[in-house]
C-alpha cells in the first residue's frame, strides 16, 4: 500500500492517468493479497482447532489433505502424528488391561502356595510329632520352590519385555545347548522310564546360549510333565536352504484343539496341563526365540503327543 501511493504520487507529475493506473493496479495486488492472507489465517485456525481437539484426546479427525502448498504439506504431517498418537493411545490401553490381567494371574499363581504355607505354619506350631513336622516342612518348602520358580521367570519375562535383558548375539553350538538344556531332566525320565533320543545334526545359531538354553529347557520340561512313564522324548533337527530347525517330539497325552492356539500366552491353563503348571514356561520360550529372529510352533494330537518345531532362519527380510 506504502509502495502503491509514493508511486501514485510520482506518476502524477508524470501523466495523470498513470497515477490513476498505478492506484488500479495497487488496490487489485492489495486485494489479492488480504484475501489470500485470510485464507491463510482461517486454515492456521482450524488446524489449531484440530489439534485443541487432538490435545483434548479426540484422535477421530482425518485432515489428509491431497493440495499443493506447505500448508498442506503441514496438515498431511499433523495427520501422520496425530495416526501415531493414536495407535500409541490404543496400544497404551491394551498395555494397562493387559497389566491388570497380569497382575490379577500373577496374585492367583503366588496366593496359592502363600495359603499352603500358612497353613502348614500353623499346624507345624500346634504338632509336636517330628515325622509330622518333617513332612509338613517338606510340603513348605515344595511350594517355596515352587514360588522361587515362579517370580524368577516372571522377572526374566519382564526383563525380555522391557528389552533390559542384556540379550547377547553371538554364534554358537545349537547341540551344546540342548545337551545343556537337557541336563538338569535327566535324572527325572530315568525314575520315570522315559527314553530321551538326541537325533540332532549340530548347526549355529545367533542370539543368547543362556536364553536359548533356558527356552528349550522350558520345552523339555513341558513335554516331560505331559509324557506317561515308559514314554519317548526326541529332538531332532533339520536342515533347510532357507532355515535350520529343531523338532522335539513326546508321545505323551498331547494337547486338545481348544487349546493349542493358547499353548504360548501367558498363564494359560489347557484341558491336560498338569495341577501344577503354571503357565509361563512356553510364553518365556517364545519370547526368547523371537529374540533370535526365530519361529515356534506347535502341532498336537490327543494321546498321540505334541511335536514343537523351532526355525532358525539364515537371513530375515
Amino acid at each position: 500500500m506504502i509502495i502503491t501511493v509514493v508511486s501514485a504520487v510520482v506518476c502524477i507529475f508524470i501523466q495523470p492517468w498513470c497515477a490513476l493506473v498505478c492506484v488500479l493496479t495497487g488496490l487489485c495486488l492489495t486485494t489479492v493479497f488480504l484475501v489470500y492472507t485470510k485464507k491463510r489465517i482461517d486454515k492456521l485456525a482450524e488446524l489449531n482447532n484440530y489439534l485443541s481437539l487432538v490435545c483434548s484426546g479426540n484422535f477421530e479427525l482425518d485432515i489428509a489433505d491431497n493440495a499443493e502448498g506447505e500448508l498442506s504439506i503441514l496438515k498431511n504431517n499433523l495427520y501422520k502424528v496425530i495416526i501415531l498418537l493414536r495407535s500409541q493411545n490404543e496400544q497404551l490401553k491394551k498395555d494397562k488391561v493387559y497389566l491388570a490381567d497380569s497382575l490379577a494371574d500373577i496374585s492367583h499363581q503366588l496366593k496359592t502356595p502363600l495359603t499352603s504355607m500358612m497353613v502348614m505354619t500353623d499346624l507345624i506350631s500346634k504338632d509336636s510329632d517330628p515325622d509330622k513336622r518333617a513332612e509338613l516342612i517338606g510340603i513348605m518348602e515344595t511350594q517355596l520352590d515352587k514360588m522361587k520358580w515362579l517370580i524368577t521367570n516372571l522377572l526374566k519375562l519382564s526383563k525380555l519385555d522391557a528389552g533390559t535383558a542384556g540379550f547377547k548375539h553371538e554364534i554358537f553350538s545349537v547341540k551344546e545347548v540342548i545337551s545343556q538344556s537337557v541336563t538338569p531332566f535327566l535324572v527325572a525320565m530315568d525314575l520315570k522310564g522315559i527314553n530321551f533320543i538326541d537325533m540332532t545334526s549340530d548347526f549355529e545359531i545367533k542370539g543368547d546360549d543362556n536364553w536359548s538354553t533356558e527356552a528349550f529347557a522350558n520345552i523339555i520340561k513341558n513335554c516331560l510333565e505331559h509324557t506317561e512313564r515308559d514314554g519317548t522324548i526326541t529332538v531332532s533337527s533339520e536342515i533347510t536352504t532357507l532355515y535350520n530347525s529343531i523338532i522335539i517330539t513326546d508321545n505323551g497325552c498331547g494337547i486338545a484343539p481348544q487349546d493349542l492356539p493358547h499353548v504360548f500366552e501367558r498363564f494359560y491353563h489347557g484341558k491336560n496341563s498338569g495341577g501344577d503348571s503354571v503357565g509361563i514356561g512356553l510364553a518365556l520360550a517364545k519370547a526368547v526365540f523371537e529374540n533370535e529372529n526365530a519361529s515356534i510352533s506347535v502341532e498336537s494330537r490327543e494321546n498321540e503327543g505334541t511335536k514343537f518345531e523351532i526355525r532358525f532362519y539364515k537371513s530375515v527380510i
